[in-house]
């Protein structure tokens, strides 16, 4: 919105557009090495005790001779985009005008691909950076059905994947997500009405309420992201895509008798077919 190449004064731009002058002359400063370092040993720390909040963590981290105060731990989970896993009250609002749905799976079991998708989004650390990784995961096969890799935590590259699955793969009856705004926002939960999908969230602080895809974030860190020292979001992304590649066809899950998530998905699907 502000052009610095514009004649008018940008002190005149900015009154008339209502915004913060010092926003504009602000530049985001890249986070630090020490930093970076810090955040994948939290990741690494989450994924073991994710019911750790700050203080917690402050203190995992300190026992591991990191020196790092409760207030720097906070700030760099919000940055990183997890919090302690717990049953806590709600104090916690959407962004103004953005509607909360609520949870539909309680007691409810998969029974066939397409009835329950979920969505979810984790911080991927790099060796020299992070990027997030955005993916649909079919509830029943556990199969993941598209994903997006992104540098920011903006709703586009939700809305992105939301729209592949939807291309390549139909519907599902029930859409589940946590409460963040990317899946709270307009753009994104209209596309699932105009779809006549239901839209079911997560309780805050509920982890247990999208298990399977917590399952699948541990797997990929511990099996490609922690093995390989991405240094950059296309190495990232092409890493990522081939273990997703390797997980739907060829990683066999002990719930399924050995079988991957593709010939699950598949199988169940041509089996409904020949019923009808």
């Amino acid at each position: 919105m502000i052009d610095r190449s514009h004649a008018l004064p940008i002190a005149r731009q900015v009154k008339a557009l209502n915004v913060s002058r010092g926003s504009v002359y602000y530049l985001p400063r890249p986070v630090s090495a020490t930093d970076l370092a810090v955040m994948h040993r939290m990741d690494e720390l989450h994924l073991d005790f994710p019911f750790a909040g700050s203080r917690m963590l402050r203190d995992l981290l300190n026992a591991d001779g990191v020196e790092i105060g409760r207030l720097h731990v906070a700030t760099l989970m919000k940055r990183m985009g997890i919090e302690a896993i717990y049953r806590k009250p709600n104090t916690s609002k959407p962004a103004p005008g953005h509607k909360i749905y609520p949870y539909l799976l309680r007691k409810m079991q998969a029974v066939r691909p397409d009835q329950v998708w979920a969505m979810d989004i984790t911080y991927i650390p790099m060796a020299r950076g992070f990027v997030y990784l955005a993916a649909v995961v079919d509830w029943f096969s556990r199969r993941v059905l598209s994903h997006r890799v992104s540098i920011t935590m903006e709703a586009d590259f939700c809305i992105e994947a939301l729209e592949e699955a939807l291309a390549r793969h139909g519907r599902p009856e029930i859409f589940n997500t946590d409460q963040g705004s990317q899946f709270t926002s307009f753009a994104f939960t209209n596309i699932l009405k105009d779809a006549d999908i239901r839209i079911s969230m997560d309780g805050r602080g509920r982890w247990m309420d999208n298990v399977f895809i917590e399952r699948l974030w541990r797997s990929l860190k511990y099996e490609c992201v922690f093995l390989n020292a991405f240094e950059t979001g296309t190495e990232a992304r092409t890493g990522i895509g081939s273990w997703i590649g390797y997980y739907n066809t060829d990683r066999p899950h002990s719930v399924f008798g050995g079988r991957t998530p593709d010939e699950v998905y598949a199988t169940q699907a041509n089996e409904e077919k020949l019923a009808a």
